[in-house]
């Protein structure tokens, strides 16, 4: 298919966004200026023949078909061009024309599923047709140039590098079979904070897929997982790891949830171990696992072999030989998915927005009363991973600025400003509570006092010692008490995983 008649399409979705008229001296903002004058003239023309292709567009959705072809045509031809020559003209940022690409692509696979508009690219989509799924990523189809920082390594294609051994088939073998669906979840999760990871990588010249991988198959792509061990965040970063590259506690939030600030010293970490490890991209994936130490004395006593030479693998924890193919099999897929059958959904994500909230609300309240229009599970993770400083239950105030999906924009003036009966509803679910069992009164000492059953509620407090993989929420779940008053108590979070033989003080619990 012809890269600029495929683009053309692409683009066509900006009409059905907008109908603002082209401006007639487009600028850029003084944040987004460089200061050469080489690539602020491409930032010009990526606004420019963008405005155009919304005038063009609208002109054919009013039925001037001819006139709003060439105007497309012509915009579309100038804006490939721009985007090719960003890729060689530093200091341009060829994510700003990549993220273009990709949510255009996505929108019009969107309006094409609904029959928003009119093909007008000549290629003969079929309405329905799902564009994005072309079995590689849409954007490096129009741009090829972008292929690079999607798989390069250290000027290598990362399909040159991942070796497919029995290791790696094993691990494509759970990816593809019981955890495809955790694998889904990981790359929808993704999708939502890619424009807020990614540039980290690209910006680093790391491959996009190596961050997919890892985050994959660290935290599924949520934001707060938490591992027994007590890593946490996205990428997983032990307390005394992300102190080493800059995560820590700010203003009482941990910065290891933050997925910008997460992925930021995850390059870190990676180029350091990539300096002292030769470049080993199996070794550096397994150092982020099994701790560096380990990794770079195997490395220097047998004299710079691989992850896979038996001198360095039988030497490596049994949980470190899974998780190295495990990462990689997952950057592989991200590679590759039409080759293993693989349809990762369309995820009409974009560029997160700013919204500030017009009265005072919670991530719980506010998912609820958005609904689950536009998405198939809710926008919870979504708003969770995109405001990550926030406990769900936490109110928060009015005037507050969060961040948001494009899509969530247009649901929150409809279902949460505009239908006060569905805000209320949420607001009313959100503030409900378990109700708390006050305690019985202790026997008088001149009474006999019946033998206590299991079950009874423990008046003093006592401590629990946690098994493998509990969190404050499922113990107190159990125990019938207060998940709040629990985990305020103990100074842990209660989605927190906690290590097993960890004590958690008890209060007003029972004590089956």
């Amino acid at each position: 298919m012809h890269r600029t008649l495929l683009l053309l399409s692409c683009c066509a979705l900006a009409a059905c966004a907008t109908t603002q008229p082209a401006p007639k001296a487009p600028t850029i903002s003084t944040a987004a200026r460089t200061g050469v004058p080489s690539v602020d003239a491409l930032y010009l023309r990526l606004e420019s023949d963008t405005a155009k292709y919304n005038a063009g567009l609208d002109s054919i959705d009013r039925g001037d078909t001819d006139a709003g072809r060439q105007a497309v045509t012509a915009a579309g031809a100038d804006l490939l061009d721009a985007a090719d020559k960003c890729q060689s003209t530093p200091p341009c940022d060829s994510a700003r024309f990549i993220a273009a690409y990709d949510v255009l692509l996505k929108r019009q696979a969107a309006a094409i599923d609904g029959g928003g508009f009119a093909d007008v690219s000549g290629n003969g989509a079929a309405p329905g047709a799902d564009l994005s799924q072309s079995g590689a990523s849409p954007v490096i189809t129009n741009l090829p140039a972008a292929a690079r920082p999607v798989a390069m390594l250290k000027g290598r294609d990362l399909r040159e590098i991942i070796t497919l051994n029995e290791p790696m088939k094993a691990a494509l073998t759970e990816w593809l079979t019981q955890n495809r669906a955790n694998l889904i979840d990981a790359w929808e999760n993704y999708q939502y904070m890619r424009q807020l990871m990614w540039p980290e990588y690209q910006q680093a010249g790391l491959p996009e897929a190596l961050l997919f991988g890892i985050l994959a198959q660290e935290s599924g792509g949520k934001v707060h997982a938490v591992s027994r061990s007590g890593a946490a965040g996205p990428l997983q970063f032990m307390p005394a790891t992300g102190a080493a590259y800059g995560l820590g506690i700010s203003n009482g939030f941990d910065t290891r949830y933050d997925p910008t600030l997460a992925t930021r010293a995850n390059v870190q970490y990676l180029n350091a171990r990539f300096a002292e490890l030769g470049n080993n991209l199996e070794l550096a994936v397994a150092a982020y696992n099994g701790g560096e130490g380990r990794v770079a004395r195997l490395y220097n006593s047998t004299g710079g072999k691989g992850f896979w030479d038996p001198q360095v693998y039988s030497q490596l924890p049994p949980e470190t030989r899974d998780y190295v193919p495990r990462v990689l099999a997952a950057a592989w897929l991200f590679l590759n998915p039409k080759e293993y059958g693989l349809q990762f959904p369309r995820v009409n994500a974009g560029e997160p927005r700013m919204l500030t909230l017009q009265r005072g609300t919670s991530i719980n309240e506010l998912t609820m009363c958005l609904g689950n229009a536009g998405v198939r599970d809710g926008w919870f993770r979504a708003l969770r991973n995109l405001n990550p400083r926030y406990d769900p239950r936490d109110p928060i105030a009015a005037g507050t600025v969060l961040r948001v999906p494009p899509y969530v924009m247009h649901l929150y003036r409809e279902n949460c400003i505009d239908n006060p009966a569905r805000a209320q509803m949420a607001a009313d679910l959100a503030a409900a509570r378990k109700p708390v069992v006050v305690a019985a009164a202790a026997p008088s000492p001149a009474a006999d006092p019946a033998p206590a059953a299991s079950s009874d509620r423990q008046q003093s407090s006592y401590t629990y010692v946690t098994g493998r993989g509990e969190t404050i929420a499922s113990i107190a779940d159990r125990k019938d008490c207060d998940t709040r008053e629990l985990a305020r108590i103990n100074h842990v979070r209660a989605e927190q995983r906690l290590p097993k033989g960890h004590k958690v003080k008890m209060v007003g619990c029972y004590r089956r």
